[in-house]
């Protein structure tokens, strides 16, 4: 029998209703500020993930042997509250199926529908930027107001990576959440700031979001809101590593697919990486 090549994440071959992962993408920049064209990043994601061994030799386990299943991509609507309330739909759909969701974005703006479906305790992003704004060009629903929407949801905010934002955004950031900028984690390594981590959210669920700009934009360029002095790729995997077990769901988003190819490879390494952690989160706790 042939192998023949799809559009879906690679490994993904679980059929629905035997899942216990839910991946969608969100091919959505109608806010983007700067480079426009993260709408494409699900699609070059997943055609990267085919360049990547199904072994995983951390946890010890092929990706194969978990059950996950690729659903495609949301058909978006236009308007950014639009698509944040066709992401809440869709993640509330999951919880309802018993499956963890794992979204693929665009743009960042796609994390408040899933945090709002989701209601963790705890909020955890890798981000360059605090994202605080309560209103950008004409939107509550821009990029650059994540944060502030989610902080309507739940007020433990821990940030991890910022290096840009206004003076009252880095003020109030230290004042409200747990912030931990690019020089911290720098300066403390980014095991200590994990230690710090895992000692705040102790067993309580949480949602991760990894923004690819908090990866310094001279490792991995293909950015919509490129920022240099950031973290490294091996950093962002550690915050996976420790947090995927406490996770009810996880995005990758704000991948701009305009450069060789890394960006997008490291955001489909650290996808499979949080599946796989997840899956292993009772067997392997380094």
């Amino acid at each position: 029998m042939q192998s023949f090549s799809n559009t879906l994440f690679a490994d993904a071959e679980t059929a629905y209703v035997d899942a216990s992962y839910g991946i969608f993408g969100v091919p959505f920049d109608g806010t983007t500020s700067y480079k426009a064209g993260c709408r494409d990043a699900p699609a070059a994601i997943r055609q990267a993930s085919y360049n990547i061994e199904t072994y995983n030799p951390y946890y010890d386990i092929d990706l194969p042997d978990i059950p996950f299943h690729d659903m495609g991509d949301i058909y978006t609507e236009c308007l950014p509250d639009l698509v944040v309330a066709q992401v809440e739909d869709v993640v509330l759909d999951l919880m309802k199926d018993g499956k963890v969701p794992v979204m693929i974005g665009g743009e960042h703006s796609v994390t408040i529908g899933a945090v709002r479906a989701l209601c963790p305790t705890w909020y955890v992003v890798c981000d360059a930027h605090l994202d605080m704004q309560d209103e950008y060009r004409g939107s509550a629903f821009n990029h650059d107001c994540v944060t502030a929407r989610v902080s309507e949801i739940t007020q433990n905010i821990i940030i991890l990576g910022a290096r840009s934002g206004t003076k009252d955004e880095f003020t109030s950031a230290r004042e409200k959440y747990h912030l931990y900028t690019a020089d911290d984690i720098k300066s403390k390594g980014i095991r200590s700031v994990l230690d710090e981590v895992s000692e705040l959210v102790g067993n309580d669920p949480l949602y991760l979001s990894i923004d690819a700009d908090s990866i310094d934009c001279c490792l991995t360029p293909g950015l919509g809101t490129p920022e240099p002095f950031g973290l490294t790729p091996t950093d962002i995997r550690e915050v996976v590593r420790t947090l995927a077990k406490n996770a009810v769901g996880f995005d990758y988003v704000e991948v701009l697919p305009n450069d060789a190819g890394q960006t997008a490879m490291v955001a489909a390494h650290l996808i499979r990486e949080f599946i796989a952690g997840h899956a292993c989160r009772s067997k392997h706790n380094d």
